[in-house]
């Protein structure tokens, strides 16, 4: 079960590298991440992403990364 708090940090403090995609698994979008992370671009969205993970409800988030579960 993936925890949002989890990926909130990872996107604030490693989205450059996308380790927040790696750990939501969505493979395709982190080795973008990985092939831009020579740029700034990444990590600025990284951090965005990571402080909407951190806002969203438990409800929403469980339902879009963890339905699986």
């Amino acid at each position: 079960m993936k925890n949002k708090i989890v990926a909130g940090l990872l996107g604030i403090l490693l989205g450059n590298l996308g380790i927040h995609k790696f750990y939501l698994g969505q493979i395709g979008m982190g080795i973008l991440y990985v092939v831009f992370c020579w740029t700034a671009i990444p990590g600025i969205i990284g951090l965005i992403e990571g402080v909407i993970y951190l806002v969203k409800s438990d409800e929403d988030f469980n339902a879009k990364y963890n339905r699986n579960m």
